[in-house]
């Protein structure tokens, strides 16, 4: 059994992934409901690869926003339309190029439905007070009164980690009191097929960011605040935007906090059988909208290697996702300072915080190589029916494909054909053009996350 705590968009991915294994799993939260507000509210590429596999991509984005144009005001006044995030269409390797807006709670609770269809309910009101290990596994004490064992525990709880607190692992970084921003939901009176940036000439950094959420009727912003002390009100709001000659009338604010930039990393993402993930071990700005993204895929990473339990294998957890989280530290701090320094075109999230480069590769060699993404590529199978590469790799297996004729007799192993090669087994596909050129192997096995985990030349 695994425990995790913190039922956020990180540790909902890690318990579908789990659950699906046939894993039993428990998720326990300290809150008495669940957040009501959008604060991670752009779902990168990679992660919507990742809620494919998972089993709820349609519901994603039938109620998530693909595209966004931003209206941008200066001195009230709307001097330009621009997109914010690069757009492009789908390609046979990149099936969602580009983020879908949508705000936490809704993503969160797609999530819940999901794991919901195994059986498995987040349990409010129900905090980790305490918990021990031993080579076998954790004993973990609930503010319920309950002692839970499990073969691991995973803190997957937020910035303020009671996990990573117990565990005494230092989480490095820095606070910048600098620098101090009103962010919320609120109702305003503006055509919700936009989003919105309102400043003076000249001061991009004292302006006020408002994205829709679709189908909420309310916008997310961020708006600065200067050193005084004011009320995360509607009031605050609004007489900022007034201030920008912003021609904005607000209604009821659903959520607000006063943010001031984290950017911080834990030492150690692993103690035993103990394992911290998303913000519990990373915290990020929100420029570039990657902390929620990194944290959903440090779960997809980590559900299959608790589901396989083998020393090795757990052990890449933290040397695969701790770099990857050093790295997206980086170019969110960068965009950050980009903001800082007065970039009027800092709000637009481009290609680099896609995630779809990320890789877990230790060798620099040229082309495809163990540890990159696999991408997705149109095929036919033998019969003439239409499928995809990533509906081979969909669900919790690993998939090995053969790029040689062969018969074919492991579950979830494929023979790819190039056109007028033929094979006797039941599972054959046809490359359609030169969709695996990249691979130039003869054979490829990828592991459950979707990276390539062995290849043959």
């Amino acid at each position: 059994m695994v425990l995790i705590a913190g039922a956020g968009p990180t540790g909902l991915t890690l318990a579908i992934d789990l659950a699906r294994r046939g894993i039993v799993v428990r998720i326990v939260d300290k809150a008495t409901e669940f957040f009501p507000g959008s604060r991670g509210d752009g779902l990168q590429p990679r992660t919507l690869e990742v809620f494919d596999d998972l089993g709820v991509i349609d519901e994603v984005l039938a109620v998530g926003r693909q595209s966004l144009t931003l209206r941008v005001h200066v001195d009230g006044e709307c001097v330009q339309e621009r997109p914010m995030a690069t757009r492009q269409g789908p390609t046979p390797g990149v099936p969602y190029p580009g983020p879908a807006m949508l705000g936490q709670a809704q993503t969160e609770a797609i999530l819940r439905d999901r794991l919901a269809d195994f059986g498995v309910r987040v349990e409010l009101a129900t905090a980790l007070v305490g918990f021990t290990q031993d080579a076998e596994g954790v004993t973990a004490e609930l503010s319920t009164g309950e002692t839970v064992r499990a073969d691991y525990l995973v803190g997957a709880d937020g910035g303020r980690s009671f996990v990573r607190k117990a565990l005494g692992i230092e989480f490095e970084g820095v606070t910048d009191e600098s620098i101090r921003m009103l962010l919320g939901d609120v109702e305003a009176d503006l055509d919700s097929e936009f989003g919105y940036v309102f400043t003076r000439a000249g001061e991009p950094m004292n302006g006020v960011m408002m994205t829709p959420l679709p189908g909420q009727g309310l916008f997310q912003f961020g708006a600065p605040l200067g050193e005084e002390d004011v009320e995360p009100s509607v009031a605050t709001l609004q007489s900022t935007l007034d201030a920008l000659g912003a021609p904005v009338r607000l209604g009821r604010m659903t959520w607000s906090t006063v943010w001031r930039p984290n950017v911080r990393l834990a030492a150690r993402f692993r103690e035993g059988r103990v394992f911290l993930a998303g913000d519990a071990a990373h915290v990020h700005p929100p420029t570039g909208g990657q902390g929620l993204n990194t944290g959903v895929q440090d779960a997809y990473n980590l559900g299959w290697k608790l589901a396989e339990g083998s020393p090795e294998v757990l052990d890449s957890y933290e040397t695969e996702r701790r770099e990857v989280a050093r790295q997206v530290l980086g170019l969110s701090t960068e965009l950050l300072r980009r903001y800082t320094d007065g970039d009027e075109r800092a709000y637009e999230r481009g290609e680099e915080t896609q995630q779809l480069g990320i890789s877990y590769r230790t060798t620099p060699e040229p082309g495809l190589a163990v540890g990159d993404r696999a991408p997705d590529a149109p095929l036919v199978r033998a019969d003439g029916s239409q499928v995809r590469l990533f509906d081979l790799f969909r669900g919790p297996h690993a998939t090995t494909l053969l790029f040689e004729p062969t018969d074919v007799t492991a579950a979830h192993t494929y023979a790819v054909l190039r056109p007028g090669e033929t094979s006797t087994g039941n599972h054959v596909v046809d490359v359609e053009g030169h969709a695996f050129k990249a691979y130039n192997a003869r054979a490829v096995t990828v592991r459950p996350d979707g990276y390539v985990g062995e290849l043959v030349r």
